[in-house]
């Protein structure tokens, strides 16, 4: 019979698997696995993803932390984590947006991709002010917190539009591709 905290590393290690081959892979946003933790939300099984359904377009990211002595510690690591998992979709999602930009621009408009790259990481900065930490939940076993953070993408939408810094061209380029890109994207294209 394995020990509490033997399990606890276990699911943690395997969470880490899944993240790490997830983040090496190209333009896959999300995780496929299901960690088959049983009770769990469907949510923490499926792990951090690009969604498009009925409801919208958003970036999920998972996070989990061990057991903790302090709770709201263990909360907040698993909070932290879940958003920089956002992060990483995101940044994933911003990398399309800048390859596709590049490639239709083909140096017309002075495109500089390195200034391109800029305002790219700035918008990314600026959006994940926006993310919400939608559930959270502890597996009553191993005592691990899982939180589910959210972005939504029409948020990301409405900051480009407003961001006067940005290059006109691509701040239009991703007004009127930013969607396909991201639906893309979420198909795992």
């Amino acid at each position: 019979m394995m020990s509490s905290s033997l399990r606890s590393v276990a699911a943690v290690l395997m969470l880490l698997v899944a993240l790490a081959a997830a983040g090496c892979a190209s333009h896959r946003t999300s995780v496929e696995s299901n960690l088959g933790i049983r009770g769990a939300p469907d949510w923490v099984n499926q792990g951090s993803q690009a969604l498009n359904d009925r409801d919208g377009r958003y970036i999920h990211g998972v996070g989990s932390a061990p057991t903790m002595a302090d709770r709201s510690l263990q909360e907040s690591t698993a909070d932290n984590r879940a958003r920089a998992e956002v992060a990483r979709v995101l940044s994933s999602y911003m990398d399309v947006v800048m390859r596709d930009y590049t490639a239709q621009a083909g140096g017309s408009d002075g495109v500089n991709e390195q200034a391109v790259s800029r305002q790219i990481d700035n918008l990314t900065r600026v959006n994940m002010s926006g993310v919400r930490i939608i559930a959270r939940w502890r597996d009553p076993r191993t005592d691990i917190v899982y939180s589910l953070a959210e972005l939504d993408m029409e948020r990301v939408q409405a900051t480009v539009a407003a961001t006067e810094e940005m290059n006109r061209s691509l701040r239009e380029h991703i007004g009127q591709r930013g969607n396909n890109l991201f639906d893309n994207m979420a198909q795992g294209d």
